[in-house]
């Protein structure tokens, strides 16, 4: 896919589950219950045990169905391994100009991760088509990105850390492009029980508030 068709269908979907699991068959498992809740999304961090062959994996089962990307990439080596291995997106935790250089090498859309209206800047600057805002929950939330949509109204924002299907519709209010949601869908708890079902209600629930709050903006 191209840059410009990985950031519409981000954009459509408005959520990037960020999944995080012990082993391949958990990330795997993981991807299908995401895509069985009505997200077609996944993103595979590096924290994962064999993360770049889980990528692979998963994206050679789900990859015509789901958008697979990478995350937690904080070097150029890892994300060069990360788009050979089928991630159509790299999402990193802060700002990394050596990554975000070594995805549009490679033709694939990065996503660096900011905080500060410093760092938003400079992600920018750089050519960032979209930018992860984390950790946003811990600074403030949805009122802390509203804050941030002052001074750069048009910049696609992607809320990490502590957004959930209660809080959804504030950061969409806010002015959220999508939303970063990770343990509150992707339960590890759930994974390790073998309880896919819970993941994929997570899913659905998260996807209708979604939609529910786009409806009203």
């Amino acid at each position: 896919m191209t840059i410009d068709e990985v950031v519409r269908r981000i954009g459509e979907v408005g959520i990037v589950p960020v999944v995080r699991a012990a082993t391949v068959e958990d990330a795997t498992r993981a991807v299908q219950a995401i895509a069985e809740g009505g997200i077609p999304v996944a993103e595979i961090t590096m924290t994962v045990p064999n993360a770049v062959a889980v990528i692979r994996d998963v994206a050679r089962q789900y990859g015509r169905d789901v958008l697979i990307g990478a995350g937690t990439v904080t070097t150029p080596q890892q994300a060069e391994a990360c788009m050979a291995a089928g991630a159509e997106f790299i999402v990193s935790p802060g700002l990394s100009v050596a990554v975000l250089g070594a995805a549009q090498a490679g033709g694939k859309l990065a996503i660096p991760g900011a905080l500060t209206p410093t760092e938003l800047m400079a992600a920018l600057a750089n050519g960032a088509r979209l930018v992860k805002i984390f950790p946003c929950g811990n600074v403030g939330g949805a009122k802390y990105l509203k804050s941030l949509r002052g001074p750069f109204p048009d910049a696609p924002l992607i809320p990490t850390g502590g957004v959930n299907a209660a809080n959804a519709a504030d950061f969409i209010a806010a002015g959220a492009y999508a939303l970063g949601v990770g343990s509150e869908l992707v339960s590890a708890a759930a994974l390790r029980e073998g309880n896919l079902a819970r993941i994929t209600d997570a899913a659905r629930e998260i996807v209708q508030a979604v939609v529910s709050a786009r409806k009203k903006v």
